[in-house]
């Protein structure tokens, strides 16, 4: 699925900028950069037989500050530019993706949480601003991240029993 990933993400630049939609557009180039890191971790780790992990509980603390502080830092910006019409929601939507595909691309189970909350914030923010189609993708994906993450919870206890 990671060159699927790449092709998507290209796509959504055009489309986010277009729409102005300026973090958005730039989380798909970070999308494209960490799916190519992924897929080549990833590839390397099924040599080494790298397995699912669970984030520490002290860890959630560090991601949500820094999911904190890239929801900051890039409102900043988006004022600055001072033409979007969601500085606040692309925001924190495009924070917390960077932080779960971080984690995705290092396996962490709880990956699919900050992406979960991401994806159903999107449905809503891509429908008020008309982008039906893009809103029902995310809707999909919203769903599809419940059950990767159920699945992901049974892989990962699997692998340690």
């Amino acid at each position: 699925m990671w060159p699927v990933g790449i092709i998507m993400s290209l796509f959504y630049v055009y489309v986010f900028v277009t729409a102005k939609f300026y973090a958005f557009a730039t989380i798909n180039v970070y999308y494209i950069i960490a799916q190519v890191h992924g897929w080549i971790s990833w590839k390397k780790a099924a040599q080494s037989n790298m397995e699912l992990k669970h984030i520490k509980k002290k860890q959630y603390f560090s991601l949500s500050g820094v999911a904190v502080l890239l929801m900051l830092l890039i409102a900043f910006v988006l004022i600055k530019l001072g033409d979007s019409p969601v500085v606040w929601a692309d925001s924190f939507i495009t924070g917390l993706s960077i932080v779960a595909i971080w984690m995705l691309t290092r396996k962490y189970v709880e990956q699919w949480i900050p992406l979960i909350i991401a994806n159903f914030t999107s449905v809503f923010v891509f429908a008020w601003q008309a982008l039906y189609p893009t809103s029902i993708m995310y809707l999909i994906y919203a769903v599809v991240s419940i059950f990767g993450y159920r699945n992901w919870k049974k892989m990962a206890k699997n692998t340690r029993q």
